[in-house]
């Protein structure tokens, strides 16, 4: 029994490349909502992003997106960051 090398390709995912990005977001919006002042940051953070993330409506009014995503250098990442790097990469070769 012979097999193609297209039915082999098929089995087997392409490798995925394992990187460490820097994303930065920016978005502006109007919120019509009650008591924001009273959340601390993280929470309103969280809030905020929810709402964007629903999309536009009555109660949100998007007015500018921006949206940057550069890949770093290995180097310029926590030593924490780089290590989940190295596990990921072992990971994925060990499959």
């Amino acid at each position: 029994m012979t097999y193609s090398s297209n039915a082999n390709e098929a089995i087997q995912p392409a490798p995925q490349k394992v990187g460490i990005y820097e994303c930065e977001v920016k978005l502006k919006f109007r919120l019509l909502e009650e008591g924001l002042t009273e959340c601390d940051r993280e929470e309103l953070l969280k809030l905020l992003i929810d709402a964007f993330a629903y999309g536009s409506d009555e109660f949100l009014e998007a007015l500018h997106t921006d949206v940057d995503v550069q890949q770093v250098s290995e180097l310029d990442a926590s030593p924490a960051m780089r290590r989940q790097l190295i596990r990921l990469r072992n990971a994925k070769s060990m499959r």
